[in-house]
C-alpha cells in the first residue's frame, strides 16, 4: 500500500495510469504533509511543478483523495468550483473529457486499490 501523494504513491500513479496528450500541473492543497504538486504529460507522471503547463489545477486534499477513490468526478470538482483551473480552456476542456473515459475510471479503480488514504 502506498500513501495517498506520498513518492511511493506517485510511482503507482505513474505505472498505472494512462499518459495525458495534455501537459497538467497539479497543487493538491491541505494534504496532512503539506501541498504537494504533481504534473502529467506525454513524458509521464511525476512529482513537482511543470514548467510550461498547458493546464494547471488545484485541488483541496479531501476532494483529490475523493476523485481517486471514485467519488468524485473531476468535471463535477470544476463545475461546483471545488477545483481551481487555469491555463488553456480547451485543454482543460479535453482533460475533462478525458477523465470521463473507461480507461481513465479503471485507471483510478487500480490506484485506489493499492492507496492509504
Amino acid at each position: 500500500m502506498a500513501t495517498f501523494l506520498s513518492p511511493e504513491w506517485i510511482d503507482l500513479v505513474r505505472v498505472s495510469a494512462p499518459s495525458f496528450a495534455t501537459s497538467v500541473e497539479c497543487a493538491v492543497t491541505g494534504a496532512p504533509a503539506g501541498d504537494v504538486r504533481l504534473h502529467a504529460g506525454v513524458e509521464g507522471i511525476g512529482a513537482g511543478s511543470l514548467d510550461g503547463a498547458e493546464v494547471a489545477l488545484t485541488v483541496p486534499y479531501a476532494d483529490a483523495a475523493a476523485i481517486v477513490r471514485g467519488e468524485l468526478e473531476p468535471s463535477v470538482a470544476f463545475m461546483q468550483g471545488r477545483m481551481k483551473t487555469a491555463g488553456d480552456p480547451g485543454r482543460l476542456l479535453d482533460l475533462l473529457a478525458a477523465s470521463a473515459t473507461p480507461a481513465f475510471r479503471e485507471a483510478l479503480a487500480r490506484v485506489a486499490t493499492d492507496t492509504e488514504f
